[in-house]
């Protein structure tokens, strides 16, 4: 008879947990960012937008999804990027923000990756002004690199007041 308690392990301690992090990878334009996977509930194909007046510029609208009216972000127009029409490679990343869930249109959704945490490295210094802060760092594994997005100030404060009135719009 094998005891449970040979083969069980001690607990993991808190500087050894997720010394991987796994991120999704997708490209805005020509360039690559990630999300933190956990954050993510779940990719999409685009659906019919429902626009809402007098939302800031970057909301491309509301979508229902399953019952749950979701507001919409288009990143490219977050970043200050040109637009560009919506095609087959087009994705809403669904992910958790501040209790809410949000929607991030991107161009492409590419892969997860996997890395280090001494793969990972603050952002650069020189990143100031405006957008510098929706970056948490950058990744470097070989000659790629990748802006990883810091999903809590994609809206600042006050953007984020607005998005409860937007998912009351009917």
């Amino acid at each position: 008879m094998i005891r449970n308690a040979e083969k069980m392990e001690a607990p993991a301690k808190p500087e050894e947990l997720r010394q991987e992090i796994q991120l999704a990878c997708f490209r805005i334009g020509t360039e690559l960012y990630a999300l933190d996977i956990l954050r993510i509930k779940e990719i999409i194909r685009p659906q019919r937008l429902t626009p809402v007046p007098k939302a800031p510029a970057f909301i491309e609208g509301v979508i229902n999804l399953r019952g749950v009216v979701i507001p919409v972000v288009d990143l490219r127009k977050r970043f200050d990027q040109a637009k560009t029409e919506t095609d087959r490679k087009t994705r809403v990343i669904i992910c958790g923000l501040s209790g809410k869930i949000l929607g991030l249109m991107v161009d492409e959704v590419s892969e997860v990756r996997r890395y280090s945490r001494h793969e990972i490295q603050a952002a650069p210094k020189f990143l100031k002004g405006k957008g510098a802060e929706f970056f948490l760092g950058v990744c470097r594994k070989d000659e790629d690199l990748v802006m990883l997005l810091d999903l809590e100030r994609i809206l600042s404060s006050d953007e984020k007041i607005d998005l409860d009135k937007i998912e009351k719009t009917p």
